[in-house]
């Protein structure tokens, strides 16, 4: 409860000292933590990735490493600098730690992947590397391979990273992901991100999952300080520091986060520096005094000390290990090369990348070894001469398209459309774990009481029934998704008032009681956070349901949606799944910013599985598929039409589980004279449109519903129409750039000899959504149906158009841009 008179009350915020730097010990203390072999292999460590980005940095500049020419014309984003910090992080680091990381991630993949060579055994690694994408970067390296297993993984590491740099077919992700998103999930290095900020809530996701399922390790999101500027990687650091995670979750899972937000703070972004110019913070570890009293733990690290790191690691580790995350670093760094190798660092001065250059840690590091004895200058230059080796090995076989072939693109079925989708379906995507439930199913109280409902709209003896005597939209929806909960035990639901009230809009009446907090929870509004965080559940191996309250809300996630949900499965070169479910609700009534249809601009990604059911039959059915899928789902509903019952399937909505394809039109109406294809809840005004033109002149409609919009196949629209000869389209989307229109174009495109007419488009109008007393004037209504049939493709004896839609009015609206 909150409590009037403790809310009211004066006092004031106390806040701790947030550490700066404070490891402060030296080579000479730390002998007897580290073994002279593990401090070489850091100084190796922090070798071979500056040999790896040295190598990328001259091929972008001079298009030739060591005298073999190479034309790299794809991104190089480089950490030359920086590396202290990677090897530092992930030198206690084994495979259940998962990194994600930014565009600027080879040092942090090569320290990953170091780490979990020198940790893993070498049967492992053997069988890891055979395994992965049938062993074709194995096959490469391995014929000119020297040294042990270990040697081998090294080759293997540096050279599927480099291939998949230069988009070769070989490389960790097929080419398709490249220098800002390479990742390889084996050794515990997931998806880098090259939208500043993107992994921010993709990290809390993973971290989310591991929590949620009790898995082992942490997440780690390594993000650039320039990103603190970012509304995801706020709405991620909110998200991450709930509440609930300590106060509300049962005992089994209560407790933070397993995650740590690194900001690597190499003092810019891109030419703008965050402290003193493009942001106010100074110190950017002062950020998480602002979120939880714990002050998510925040602290400043020396990233130039490896050890500094090894040692700032260890500590938060112990604190997840406590259940008391997330945490927060602020890891300082410096890259002496540009943002880019074409960036002239016009921004700086050069006496204070000179500055930071006396300080290298690959320098000042190896002074301290040979000082104390741990190795000596030769043993450092020899470091170094085997790291540009390993390097130049790699360059070779990558930049040979004999070796190492691009994917080709161009032919039907290639790679690229095979990994677009992955059409999988699964019932459980964790088999031999049974799902975390409150009560039997049979016992849920919704459950009995739409037990007691009519599964059709209509009686024994046709007679329509009154909608609260019958299954609606949004109960059969909650039909399907309570069903899977008990068979899939990492599906989770969340959103905007997704518990106790039971959705926004009752969907999930009666969730609250079935399931414990970890599987059904309310999440800060944060849309951005809410998709973001479920991209990451589904990468970890999980599969979340998530919604946003309206469809209008989608602008707040549109990177998440557009950006990582979309594009990840691809990206991965079809290693990764992305089971998600995203709910959007399209609103009527409210106006301007909670009334539109956004499914165009869904159904214009890449990626995305695009669906409108309109019936419940529909909805259950293709729930039910989303549901049991492998691939991203906008899982659009109408709040016209959540209690319209089932008209159109005989005995109306099955008790059971079924499912229906995705991509398949349904006709709910037969007929002979004109086609009409709707999306969404324009079902039923075409249906009262094509009575009237029955009725009134004569005209039989057919009246196919799209159900969904990606993918879509056409055949039974082609049909129609080669019955019909004639076809309009109808939905509440605005009519410019809609869905409707490729409709119309694929429909001319492949019906042209059998159209008597061409296809007309009625769409919402090219406005704002007006307030509910007027929006027929905006949302296609009957008159609008009939007013377009009149003037476009049949005229209609006696009939008067209610208002002006001929193709000089079109026209118009054109040139006015409305």
């Amino acid at each position: 409860m909150i409590i009037p008179a403790e809310s009211r009350a004066a006092g004031s915020i106390e806040f701790q000292p947030i550490p700066v730097n404070r490891y402060q010990r030296k080579l000479k203390d730390e002998l007897k933590n580290f073994s002279p072999a593990d401090l070489r292999r850091i100084q190796r460590d922090m070798e071979l990735i500056r040999a790896f980005e040295n190598m990328l940095n001259e091929v972008k500049l001079r298009g030739n490493y060591k005298g073999v020419a190479y034309n790299h014309r794809g991104p190089a984003h480089l950490s030359i600098g920086q590396e202290a910090t990677a090897v530092g992080q992930c030198y206690l680091l084994d495979v259940n730690d998962h990194i994600y990381g930014s565009h600027r991630s080879h040092g942090e993949i090569l320290a990953k992947g170091l780490s979990a060579i020198h940790k893993l055994a070498d049967q492992p690694l053997l069988d890891l590397m055979r395994g992965y994408f049938d062993g074709q970067a194995l096959r490469i390296v391995e014929k000119d391979a020297k040294g042990d297993t270990k040697d081998l993984a090294i080759d293997y590491l540096v050279y599927g990273a480099l291939a998949e740099i230069f988009a070769r077919e070989p490389g960790f992700n097929k080419g398709l992901g490249g220098s800002m998103h390479a990742f390889f999930p084996p050794f515990g290095i997931y998806p880098n991100n090259a939208i500043v900020g993107g992994s921010a809530d993709i990290s809390v996701g993973a971290a989310l999952y591991k929590h949620v399922n009790q898995k082992p390790g942490i997440v780690i999101a390594n993000i650039g300080d320039a990103s603190a500027g970012c509304g995801p990687t706020w709405e991620a650091i909110c998200f991450a520091t709930m509440d609930q995670f300590k106060l509300l979750w049962d005992e089994a899972h209560r407790g933070g986060l397993p995650l740590i937000i690194n900001f690597v703070n190499n003092f810019y972004g891109m030419g703008g520096q965050p402290v003193g110019e493009t942001m106010g913070f100074k110190v950017l570890a002062r950020l998480g005094a602002g979120v939880n009293p714990e002050q998510m733990h925040a602290e400043r690290v020396d990233g130039y000390n490896p050890l500094a790191v090894i040692d700032a690691m260890a500590r938060k580790r112990k604190i997840l290990a406590e259940k008391n995350g997330p945490v927060l670093l602020d890891t300082i760094t410096y890259r002496f090369s540009g943002h880019s190798p074409s960036d002239a660092s016009s921004y700086r001065e050069k006496a204070e990348i000179e500055a930071w250059q006396q300080c290298d840690p690959l320098l000042t590091f190896a002074q301290d070894l040979v000082a104390h004895k741990v190795c000596t200058q030769a043993d450092i230059d020899g470091m170094r001469e085997q790291a540009e080796a390993i390097v130049f090995k790699a360059y070779q076989k990558a930049i040979d398209l004999e070796i190492s072939p691009r994917a080709d693109l161009k032919k039907p079925g290639s790679l690229l459309e095979r990994t677009m989708f992955s059409n999988l379906k699964v019932d459980a995507i964790e088999t031999g774990r049974t799902p975390e439930v409150l009560m039997p199913l049979a016992d849920n109280p919704r459950v009995k009481q739409l037990a007691a409902r009519s599964r059709s709209a209509f009686d024994e003896q046709g007679a329509r029934l009154p909608r609260t005597r019958c299954i609606g939209i949004r109960d059969a929806l909650f039909e399907a998704i309570l069903d899977r909960f008990y068979v899939d035990p990492t599906m989770i639901a969340y959103g905007e008032e997704n518990r106790d009230w039971g959705g926004a809009f009752a969907v999930y009446r009666g969730l609250t009681e079935a399931l414990p907090y970890h599987r059904l929870f309310n999440s800060s509004i944060s849309e951005g956070a809410i998709v973001g965080t479920a991209v990451g559940y589904a990468l970890e191996g999980g599969r979340p349901l998530v919604e946003l309250m309206y469809c209008d809300f989608m602008g707040r996630a549109g990177d998440e949606i557009f950006n990582q949900l979309a594009k990840w499965q691809s990206m991965s070169g079809g290693l990764l799944r992305m089971p998600v479910v995203l709910r959007v609700s399209v609103g009527s009534k409210y106006g301007a910013q909670h009334s539109q249809d956004w499914t165009s601009m869904c159904a214009h990604i890449p990626g995305l599985k695009v669906v409108f059911p309109a019936t419940p039959y529909d909805a259950k059915g293709l729930m039910y598929s989303a549901l049991t899928g492998t691939d991203p789902v906008i899982f659009f509903e109408s709040q016209r039409i959540y209690d319209q019952p089932e008209e159109f399937v005989r005995g109306g909505v099955p008790t059971g589980y079924y499912e229906i394809p995705f991509g398949e039109p349904d006709v709910k109406q037969s007929g002979t004279d004109l086609t009409i294809l709707t999306i969404g809840a324009t079902l039923y005004r075409a249906l009262e449109a094509a009575k009237i033109l029955e009725e009134k002149h004569g005209i039989s409609c057919e009246v196919i519903d799209a159900r969904s919009i990606v993918p879509f196949n056409y055949d039974k629209v082609i049909e129609s129409v080669k019955k019909t000869r004639k076809i309009l389209l109808a939905s509440d989307a605005c009519e410019r750039g809609s869905a409707l229109q490729t409709f119309a174009t694929k429909i001319t495109q492949f019906a042209f000899d059998e159209l008597d007419a061409p296809p007309v488009v009625v769409g919402a109008r090219n406005w704002i959504t007006p307030a509910d007393e007027v929006e027929d004037a905006f949302f296609p209504y009957p008159s609008d149906i009939l007013d377009a049939v009149h003037e476009h493709i049949q005229p209609l004896p006696g009939y008067q158009a209610a208002r002006p839609c001929d193709n000089h009015e079109l026209g118009r609206r054109s040139r006015e841009g409305i």
